[in-house]
């Protein structure tokens, strides 16, 4: 399935991917204007997040999740709570400050067309291909988050879902060292918990007998679910086209496409065009504990009773008549604590 080269789909989806939609996911006009309305319901109630609550927005969690409003919420609640984990890692992410893993290094890919089942097919280069010291595991993880982000506002990608295809050709110790414990259990709580993408297959392909120490690795956290999608080839691309067919795969993988001459380089400007998205999703998650009320006291009113609160505050305790005045000598009774406390806090080294 031919698309325009390195750029994404946001048209409205077809006639026949609809059908697909209401024969997968239950989506149908009805179903959809339904579960919408309820997941902005349970996000005004989740006073705990923030996310979008525009329509096409909470598509993006409402498709994977089959149109159940509650699987929705419970998806963005498991994102927040990645983010909240990863914080260091993925907070105010910009791919500008990953251009040069895309551009000079050629690790993620993104094939220019769908797979026979109109999939997006994501290449990974785990193996020689990868230098750990150029790009990190961290910055990998990182480009691999970005793409994902920009695939998600595919129509045809929230219903026709993803496949993987881990590429461990050349692996060595380098690369096996540098896909640590923590490495490796991020990586697979995001794909199983915290990433809105159908995930229909991972491929590993030309992995060598020193793959067996990444397995060992990953396997612990893979779930049964992910586990049975997860598929072992070898050398043998045969294996890889019973489940994508040739003609939808380059001929560095046994297909009738032309060998792949473009990288992450030619997806970059892809993934840029779309910083306005990853700005917003930027700010999605948890709820610091700061609240901006404007002039709208009945905001206040949801975190602090009125019962407490004077008149000033649109409560129903009489008006503040009082200041610090008023207060100043409450403070001037505690000066022997206050003056404890500023003795408090490092020794100076020259008096120990």
């Amino acid at each position: 399935m031919s698309l325009k080269p390195f750029d994404i789909e946001v048209d409205p989806p077809s006639e026949e991917l609809m059908e697909i939609a209401r024969r997968e996911l239950r989506e149908t006009p009805e179903i959809r204007t339904s579960a919408v309305e309820e997941l902005r319901a349970l996000l005004k109630e989740a006073k705990d997040m923030y996310f979008s609550e525009d329509e096409e927005f909470l598509l993006i969690f409402l498709r994977p999740c089959h149109f159940y409003a509650d699987s929705a919420l419970k998806m963005m609640r498991r994102i927040a709570e990645f983010k909240k984990s990863n914080h260091p890692l993925l907070h105010a992410l910009k791919p500008e400050e990953e251009k040069l893993a895309f551009i000079d290094h050629n690790v993620v890919n993104v094939l220019t067309n769908r797979d026979q089942k109109g999939r997006r097919v994501l290449l990974v280069n785990c193996g020689a291909a990868w230098d750990p010291k150029a790009v990190s595991s961290e910055q990998l993880f990182r480009v691999f988050f970005l793409i994902h982000l920009v695939a998600q506002l595919e129509p045809a990608t929230q219903i026709n879902g993803i496949v993987v295809v881990l590429d461990f050709d050349g692996l060595s110790l380098k690369q096996v060292k540098a896909l640590s414990p923590s490495f490796s259990r991020r990586l697979i709580t995001f794909i199983q918990d915290a990433m809105p993408l159908r995930l229909k297959e991972v491929h590993i392909l030309k992995q060598p007998y020193i793959f067996n120490m990444v397995w060992a690795l990953f396997k612990p956290f893979i779930r049964e679910k992910l586990k049975s999608r997860i598929f072992f080839h070898g050398m043998d691309m045969r294996k890889l086209h019973k489940h994508i067919d040739p003609c939808d795969l380059p001929a560095n993988y046994g297909g009738d496409r032309p060998p792949i001459n473009y990288g992450g380089k030619e997806w970059y400007p892809c993934v840029y065009n779309y910083i306005d998205h990853i700005n917003q999703w930027n700010t999605f998650g948890f709820v610091p504990n700061i609240f901006f009320h404007g002039n709208d006291l009945h905001k206040f009113h949801q975190y602090v009773s009125v019962d407490r609160l004077p008149a000033d505050y649109g409560g129903n305790l009489p008006p503040i008549d009082y200041s610090g005045q008023d207060w100043y000598p409450c403070v001037e009774a505690q000066l022997d604590h206050i003056n404890k406390y500023q003795q408090c806090g490092f020794v100076d080294s020259h008096q120990a």
